[in-house]
Parts: C-alpha cells; sequence; structure tokens
C-alpha cells in the first residue's frame, strides 16, 4: 500500500474550492485531512496570504511518481500557471513524503526538500499525524522537533481558519 503526505495551497481564484478540488480528486484515497490554515505567501514574491491544508492519502495502485503524477494533473485541472518561482497560484500540491522514500530524483526529491523548513507543512500535518517524522538530511527526524526549531514569527504566521474542507 502506497501512503503519501500532500501539502496542499491556493491564493488565486476561489482558493478554498481549489484545495477542495483536491479532496474530491482523491476520493476514497483520503486517510485524513487538516483544517484549513491561512498563511502569509514564503519566499519573497507580493502576493495575497494563501489558504493551506495536509491530507494524507493511500492507495494500493499508486507509487510516488503516480502520486506526483496525480497531484500535477490536479493542479492542471485548477489552470495552474507556473510563471513565478513561489508566485501566486491557483493550486500547489506538494508531494511531501511517500512511503518514507528518500530519493535526490530532479523530478521528484523526496521528502520534500524544503517541508522540513516551513510551518505551513508542519502545523496542518502535525494536526492530523501528531507522531509524523521525516527525513531530513539522511537522519528521520520528529516533525514536532522540525517545527519547535522554527521561527516562532513563522509559526505564529499559520493561522488555523474556520473553513472547512468536505470529505467526499
Amino acid at each position: 500500500m502506497s501512503r503519501v503526505v500532500l501539502s496542499i495551497g491556493s491564493n488565486l481564484g476561489d482558493p478554498l474550492a481549489n484545495l477542495q478540488s483536491v479532496l474530491d480528486g482523491l476520493g476514497g484515497r483520503l486517510v485524513a485531512v487538516s483544517s484549513v490554515y491561512a498563511t502569509a505567501p514564503w519566499g519573497g514574491v507580493e502576493q495575497q496570504d494563501f489558504l493551506n491544508a495536509t491530507l494524507i492519502a493511500q492507495d494500493d495502485d499508486l507509487d510516488c511518481r503516480g502520486w506526483l503524477r496525480l497531484g500535477q494533473e490536479l493542479e492542471r485541472r485548477a489552470d495552474r500557471v507556473r510563471d513565478v518561482r513561489w508566485g501566486p497560484r491557483s493550486l500547489d500540491v506538494d508531494v511531501v513524503d511517500c512511503d518514507g522514500v528518500v530519493s535526490a530524483d530532479p523530478e521528484l526529491t523526496l521528502p520534500h526538500p524544503r517541508a522540513h523548513e516551513r510551518a505551513f507543512v508542519l502545523v496542518p500535518w502535525l494536526e492530523i499525524d501528531p507522531d509524523a517524522t521525516l527525513t531530513v538530511d539522511g537522519t528521520e527526524a520528529v516533525a514536532a522537533d522540525l517545527l519547535r526549531s522554527l521561527d516562532r514569527s513563522e509559526v505564529a504566521g499559520v493561522r488555523r481558519t474556520d473553513l472547512a474542507l468536505v470529505v467526499p
């Protein structure tokens, strides 16, 4: 069985509907869905805040590349454009972890190379998997410890909203 952790985000169009489209696209594969969080954009490009969530899904028929392709297809359906690195986007679907696989492949680096630096990934992930671990520099790290190591202002910038995603 293939198990994946996906981080999803949107700040263009109808961000909540864009996030919901991922849940709809995953359907019965969903195992857990975090709350929706509002977060400041990361990377220095001026833009509006993002809505973010983290999902856990599983499917016997998908490997890590299959999850990547599915995420890219969901982004395509949401009219994702890749013009500006770290710029605004209708939908971003990142494979954070897939079966604990470690890969330096440029097409699919696993775990996600910056997940351990991003409170908007760790906060919602820990909500749905308090015992989450992530390989960082070849060593398995406890996600809660990674979160504690981040700048307090970054963590405080991840704000839980009252918005809800609906599991199909």
